[in-house]
């Protein structure tokens, strides 16, 4: 059904009582009053694509709303109104040109905010006194700093801050008790390091199917005729959609992914594409075996930060075991390597389905890690990560003994102190035991 068929049949009241709208990409220049009278059940619009630039006051009867998307739309200021919308918690205004968030626009409830790709300067501080907030999502912005109320936002689990102009990361983010996931690549205060590896010319490449879509990109397979071989090599191609992704710069995910090199619990690359007719940019990497998929799925609108699995999935004990020891493993060389993978999550490991094989993919989020003792305190939120991870997968599991030895594992890496957390190479050791 397009946007125009839609809201004809919104007009005609035939979706009374409906809980979900999409109007996105309809052409809109205005808001549609007549979505108001479903402010009884609304609970998810999106509004993305379309030329509005403002939101009535009329906005605020939707009690009910919870999830709203106007990403690609043409607000300069997000809308003062969407602060008087009592359930609202998820939020996107990506890529619309904002300049400006008043305090007054922030909901009372606020779990995930993404201000993507925008032209912000500055956040207020009331963005700290939202005690739901778990994921902020700050890409591409021109911001310079973090209002110091943030470092009072007990339950931020997300932050993403790549490509902005940071001069130096807030030295109260290492403080927060549950951040996890951060990323800060493509600011000033990033290590300017060049790519490693080969370039990839796209004439040497045959592209086949679609294996995969993500935010940033579509993973192609290909045949690579690598100079020197007889015989084409099947491999993956990671072409990026565009200059900035949920995560931030393409460049610095292939940079990153290219530094941390050979580990056989991580995808790796081979090299940055060049020649693509389109211009397109792209990462070749090694093909996995064609049965391997995603651990989990990734975060929902329910989940907030937290990957969604599979209900009917069982692990054995030592499979699951197998599994966090190769994400760890992959954790623990790439800090070695100077990197923070930032994305650890069940989503982001592939493994066989079987046998526990596992590998780290995606450095969308990754970066380079600051020299000092800052570097550790910084390694200590993907710890963290880990524990998240290696509870999700013993939940997973029957444990029988072990339960008691594993479960202090996971405690000691998921306590709030992150001084308090052990290494990742600490951890691991203590993990192998278990095999």
């Amino acid at each position: 059904m397009t946007s125009a068929t839609t809201l004809q049949a919104l007009r005609r009241g035939d979706l009374a009582g409906a809980r979900a709208l999409d109007l996105s990409h309809g052409g809109l220049t205005e808001f549609p009053t007549d979505i108001c009278g479903l402010a009884d059940t609304l609970e998810v619009l999106d509004l993305s694509g379309n030329e509005l630039t403002r939101l009535p006051d009329v906005f605020s009867q939707l009690r009910r709303l919870r999830v709203l998307f106007c990403s690609g739309a043409r607000f300069e200021r997000l809308p003062p109104v969407l602060g008087d919308c009592p359930a609202l918690s998820q939020i996107g205004f990506r890529r619309t040109g904002l300049r400006e968030v008043p305090a007054e626009a922030l909901p009372p409830r606020i779990r995930w905010l993404t201000l993507t790709d925008n032209a912000l300067e500055r956040l207020p501080d009331a963005l700290g006194q939202r005690p739901q907030l778990q994921k902020l999502m700050l890409a591409g912005n021109r911001l310079r700093d973090l209002p110091e109320s943030l470092a009072g936002a007990s339950k931020l689990e997300l932050l993403r801050l790549s490509a902005n102009a940071f001069a130096a990361l807030p030295s109260w983010l290492v403080e927060l008790p549950q951040l996890a996931w951060l990323a800060w690549a493509g600011n000033p205060l990033d290590r300017d390091i060049e790519p490693e590896g080969a370039v990839i010319d796209w004439a040497s490449l045959q592209p086949g199917a679609l294996l995969g879509e993500g935010a940033s990109g579509r993973v192609y397979e290909a045949l690579w005729s690598e100079p020197g071989v007889t015989t084409p090599r099947r491999v993956a191609v990671k072409l990026f959609k565009g200059a900035m992704t949920s995560d931030g710069l393409p460049e610095r995910e292939m940079a990153a992914c290219l530094t941390a090199g050979d580990h056989p619990a991580l995808t790796g690359g081979l090299g940055r594409l060049t020649g693509h007719p389109d211009h397109a940019s792209g990462l070749v990497m090694p093909m996995l075996p064609a049965h391997w998929h995603p651990l989990a799925g990734p975060p929902d609108q329910e989940s907030c930060s937290r990957d969604v699995y599979a209900p009917t999935l069982r692990l054995a004990p030592d499979v699951a075991i197998r599994i966090a020891s190769a994400v760890g493993e992959a954790i623990a060389h790439l800090h070695a390597r100077g990197l923070l993978h930032g994305d650890v999550y069940a989503h982001n490991t592939l493994w066989d389905g079987d046998a526990g094989h596992a590998v780290l993919s995606d450095f969308g989020a990754a970066s380079f890690l600051p020299s000092g003792p800052q570097a550790a305190r910084l390694e200590r939120l993907e710890v963290l990560a880990w524990g998240r991870l290696l509870s999700e997968l013993l939940d997973r599991c029957d444990l029988g003994p072990t339960a008691a030895d594993l479960a202090a594992l996971c405690e000691t890496c998921l306590q709030p102190n992150g001084n308090a957390r052990p290494s990742m190479a600490a951890a691991l050791d203590a993990l192998r035991t278990h095999l």
